[in-house]
């Protein structure tokens, strides 16, 4: 599975804005939790690195994709989480901060049937902020299953279904104006286990989890 994508602008490195991707200009608060991000070490399951931020959305940004995978050749899920920053503020987020996620991965068509599925998903997203004592706002998503059956030349291909999940929260920020990206970016990342059907971790303050049962993506 390829890692997720959409057309946007901004540096390779993963910043965004105004002051360009050595920051030159940003705002403190934005700069330690950028800082917070890169420093970051989720498990050894997950690849992160930077990707291109969108410049669009606010006048900073700062963006990350991942990639799960257990050692053999296909990704088990993928995602791309996006740190906003306004310093005036934006009505909308009713904060100076937002994050925004997409996170995809196959799934057995046994496991798509299920009515209860995007329900389950979005309670990971919730359940691990609250495993870690998160204060966040203003969250919003979507949770959508898609399926894929072939046809003509492409009929010998087996049936894919794909899950996938977008959201938007406001990390509430500490009395020092920065939100603590470090638990959030813990908390994406357990999304992301669960979803790819990682067993849990077992690190303290993991939350004990029942994830997806792990599964191959589309060879191509």
């Amino acid at each position: 599975m390829a890692a997720a994508q959409e057309p946007q602008s901004g540096g390779t490195d993963g910043t965004g804005g105004t002051g360009g991707t050595d920051f030159q200009g940003a705002p403190a608060e934005f700069g330690a939790a950028v800082a917070a991000l890169r420093a970051a070490r989720p498990r050894p399951e997950i690849e992160l690195s930077p990707t291109r931020a969108p410049q669009r959305l606010a006048p900073w940004a700062y963006a990350l994709e991942a990639a799960v995978a257990d050692g053999e050749d296909d990704d088990l899920a993928d995602g791309r989480l996006v740190l906003l920053h306004d310093p005036a503020g934006h009505e909308a987020w009713k904060g100076r901060f937002r994050l925004v996620t997409l996170v995809r991965a196959e799934l057995e068509p046994e496991l798509a049937a299920d009515p209860l599925l995007p329900e389950v998903c979005w309670s990971w997203l919730t359940g691990a902020f609250t495993a870690r004592g998160l204060a966040y706002g203003e969250a919003g998503g979507t949770v959508t299953r898609a399926s894929s059956h072939y046809f003509g030349g492409l009929r010998e291909r087996p049936s894919a279904s794909q899950i996938e999940i977008r959201a938007s929260w406001t990390p509430r920020e500490s009395p020092s104006g920065v939100p603590d990206t470090t638990a959030h970016l813990a908390a994406w990342c357990e999304l992301l286990s669960q979803i790819a059907g990682l067993p849990p971790a077992t690190g303290p303050g993991e939350a004990a989890v029942v994830s997806l049962p792990q599964r191959r993506g589309p060879r191509s």
